[in-house]
């Protein structure tokens, strides 16, 4: 299928789906909904390119629609247990007080921006599935990326779950685990993840293009939707205890933590 054919469907698919969702979330109350959509989607558009890709190698195109699908059903099954088991994000409370009249005429546009968000994140899969060659060692290191990036998200999501768990937790900074190298190693390792694509379209027509993919997630992680707004959130909510936190703990790479300071 020409690829420029799929990218329209698959824009027009993905706006659609973010329109009705908007309304659900209308009745809901609650806009958490758009980040397991917009997971989903990446993994949904992923399959739908490495379908459509028929000039591409076999095998290549059945690994990355398993590991774009695997990734997703993961992070969108993990953000789906959030939305019905917790309220609504902080980060989307905040945008809708500050919005006021208007916040849901934005967050139309915002749900549409975040269509497009799907597609961006979903054209390393479709440039990596027109690739002709066979598998080699570059896709080998990013199947092995891919492994990595996913156990380590699922260790922090778990650590932090099983943390917040406890009741004398309540309040607290979760320090545990790899929370006490990185403020954001579920990030981390969300951002990891993205090289992995870029590994699978090394030898693919215009295979260069999916480093993209990470830098542009990257900037959305640490200058965006991430970790400014999770942070405003965790100062609000846990105040001096998270600013010691963000003093000693490194924001996104995980590193030692600092020394506590000594008192003279």
């Amino acid at each position: 299928m020409n690829p420029w054919l799929m990218i329209l469907i698959a824009w027009f698919s993905m706006a659609i789906v973010m329109s009705l969702l908007w309304g659900f979330q209308r009745r809901t109350n609650d806009a958490g909904i758009v980040d397991v959509a917009w997971g989903m989607g990446v993994g949904l558009l992923a399959l739908f390119f490495a379908w459509g890709s028929t000039d591409g190698d076999l095998t290549r195109r059945i690994i990355i629609a398993t590991l774009s699908l695997v990734w997703a059903i993961r992070l969108s099954a993990y953000i789906l247990w959030r939305v019905f088991t917790m309220p609504e994000d902080g980060r989307y409370q905040s945008l809708k007080k500050d919005w006021g009249a208007v916040a849901q005429l934005k967050l139309f546009w915002f749900f549409q921006f975040q269509a497009i968000g799907s597609l961006l994140f979903a054209l390393p899969m479709l440039i990596a599935a027109r690739g002709k060659s066979s598998l080699g060692i570059f896709d080998l290191l990013g199947i092995c990326i891919w492994l990595i990036a996913i156990i380590g998200e699922l260790i922090a999501d778990w650590q932090l779950a099983r943390f917040r768990a406890k009741s004398e937790n309540q309040g607290q900074v979760c320090q545990e685990g790899l929370w006490k190298y990185s403020r954001h190693p579920n990030y981390f390792f969300e951002w990891l993840h993205w090289w992995a694509y870029v590994c699978l379209a090394v030898t693919a027509p215009w295979g260069w293009v999916t480093i993209l993919g990470p830098l542009l997630m990257l900037h959305f992680i640490l200058n965006v939707t991430g970790i400014p707004p999770t942070e405003a959130q965790a100062l609000k909510s846990r105040g001096d205890a998270y600013r010691e936190y963000q003093r000693t703990t490194s924001a996104f790479f995980p590193w030692r933590p600092k020394l506590e300071k000594v008192a003279v």
